[in-house]
């Protein structure tokens, strides 16, 4: 992290972790620190990924054929919004990354993390989070708060064991990158999720003046 210089923040988590439920809050306490800050999402984010995004939460497809317009719509957001935001000095924070494709698609497609790695090296190498809150939550609860929402998209109505294996992957992913991911208890209230992102968030603004 380097003053003056954009930081890219993630968050992560299974379908109904209730990650999307903090990204606007998260935006706001960094604009209220001074900073410049823009939202996006993944898949999507930009003309072309909102696009792909369509396809990929409800058209059936090859495994190779969703990894890879995965990826292409992350490349497009990458070099129109993401890399141009990060060169401004803007923060950027964005629902899901590559983190998300290591665990749908590596983990609970069971596609393995090497094509997974080798598509990330080519699309950005250079480019990735500076923080990465993984929103853990048990599947049972996950299911009940699923319910509890709008009509659910193909990847949403997986069986549970898809689920199981893809918390497990970003389960793992915290453990192998602990200087970066930060393993979240979504099953705690909002009040007391939001103390600990806070203490982040402060944490990641010291640093950054630094």
């Amino acid at each position: 992290m380097k003053p003056g210089s954009g930081l890219f923040l993630t968050l992560e988590g299974v379908d109904g972790a209730g990650k999307s439920t903090h990204v606007e809050w998260i935006v706001n306490q960094l604009r209220q620190a001074g900073l410049d800050v823009i939202s996006t999402r993944e898949p999507g984010g930009t003309e072309i990924g909102e696009k792909l995004r369509e396809l990929l939460l409800h058209d059936s497809m090859h495994l190779e054929t969703e990894t890879l317009l995965m990826f292409a719509s992350r490349a497009e957001l990458l070099r129109t919004v993401i890399e141009p935001a990060l060169q401004a000095g803007q923060w950027v924070v964005c629902d899901r990354f590559t983190d998300a494709t290591f665990a749908y698609q590596g983990g609970g497609r069971q596609l393995g993390s090497e094509p997974v790695a080798a598509l990330a090296q080519w699309v950005h190498p250079v480019t990735n989070p500076d923080r990465t809150w993984v929103f853990d939550v048990p599947l049972e609860l996950a299911r009940e708060r699923l319910n509890r929402t709008r009509d659910r998209d193909r990847f949403e109505l997986e069986a549970d064991s898809f689920f199981e294996r893809t918390r497990a992957v970003y389960q793992q992913r915290a453990l192998d990158y602990p200087e970066r991911v930060i393993l979240v208890d979504s099953s705690r209230s909002i009040e007391q999720i939001r103390q600990v992102l806070r203490s982040d968030i402060e944490m990641l603004l010291e640093r950054h003046k630094g």
